[in-house]
């Protein structure tokens, strides 16, 4: 069986025997955790190796553990600040940040290693425009190529962990107000100025080998009048093209209402699919997954499969190995130092 197009939810803990069954299903290639699925880390690596036993080639675990505002294991886990710190850090300390952010990658990448976990959602490579709420200080900084700079040694951190990042939210979420989860934003700069702006940090991130990227739920009606993730004009003329990206191509998630422009979650995912997407997520309405589980007629291709394939996490070290480390030691002190105060840092 190879890896479906579709990443889904559970809804606790630990497996019932209806999420097993929906697992298996030949369109499902992942899991999408949230909070809610997480108790400590030995509980999260018991929850990732039963869906890791489900199937071959195993399903995709993934978490939005950005740092700041979207980290979803706490706990035990090592508070990573947001994103923002490091850009402070930035403008005072060029090289200690560039070192703190690659360093700040390989703990997080790490420890969700090290629990089962194959990809965080992460680096954000939007601009922190002032604009976006939803952003906010989740973006490293202002200054496009202070993101590209910041976003790629992140990249670089996770990779040396084993893990492959997810930039997102291609190709800008960071220049409009209206949050995505509630609303469809809409852009209406050309596509000149925006390749010029908020598209520099994907292709600098494209370009120091970045394994894939999310899109962006948002409209930008010079170019296209369909939502990035609906659109070939962006996927396949742009992305693909233009900038040579050849790794996965992420939807965000299908349930947000800035997706709904397509119609049920069914039509969204065949509309995304057909546009280049390799991944589409569908999380939080479960009958909307089995609908679209059940309707989805999709005729996938090699090259898709093997990127999502490419997504599997490689762990280094298990937990308590791990946590031995004088490395592991030395930067999960520098990294709660930095979120207290951005000043610091190693």
């Amino acid at each position: 069986m190879t890896l479906g197009p579709l990443m889904i939810d559970v809804a606790g803990t630990e497996l019932t025997a209806g999420d097993d069954e929906l697992l298996r299903h030949p369109m499902v290639g992942g899991v999408v955790l949230f909070e809610r699925n997480y108790a400590d880390p030995a509980q999260l690596k018991q929850l990732c190796d039963h869906i890791h036993a489900l199937r071959e080639p195993r399903l995709i675990t993934a978490v939005d553990q950005e740092g700041g505002r979207v980290q979803r294991f706490r706990g035990a886990f090592t508070r990573l600040p947001p994103m923002a710190a490091l850009g402070a850090l930035y403008d005072s300390h060029v090289d200690r940040a560039r070192r703190m952010t690659e360093q700040l990658g390989w703990l997080m990448a790490s420890e969700l290693l090290a629990c089962g976990v194959d990809a965080s959602f992460a680096p954000v490579l939007d601009l922190q425009r002032g604009l976006s709420s939803v952003i906010g200080d989740r973006a490293f900084h202002r200054d496009p190529a202070v993101v590209g700079a910041l976003g790629s040694a992140l990249v670089r951190g996770m990779r040396r962990a084993g893990m492959v990042a997810t930039g997102k939210h291609f190709p800008g979420h960071g220049s409009v107000r209206e949050d995505s989860h509630l609303a469809m934003p809409v852009d209406v700069r050309t596509h000149e100025a925006v390749s010029r702006e908020d598209m520099l940090p994907f292709a600098h991130a494209v370009r120091n080998d970045v394994g894939a990227l999310m899109t962006a739920h948002v409209v930008y009606r010079e170019v296209d009048d369909l939502p990035v993730c609906f659109s070939s004009v962006w996927l396949q003329q742009y992305l693909r093209d233009a900038l040579g990206f050849d790794g996965a191509v992420l939807s965000d998630d299908l349930s947000m209402a800035g997706a709904r422009v397509a119609g049920d979650a069914l039509a969204c995912a065949r509309r995304a699919l057909q546009a280049g997407c390799d991944i589409v997520l569908i999380c939080n309405d479960r009958s909307a997954c089995v609908k679209t589980l059940d309707g989805l007629d999709h005729e996938d291709n090699p090259i898709s499969q093997l990127r999502r394939t490419r997504m599997h996490g490689r762990a280094r070290f298990d937990w308590n190995t791990l946590h031995g480390l004088d490395e592991w030691r030395t930067v999960s002190e520098a990294v709660t130092r930095l979120d207290l105060a951005p000043e610091l840092g190693l």
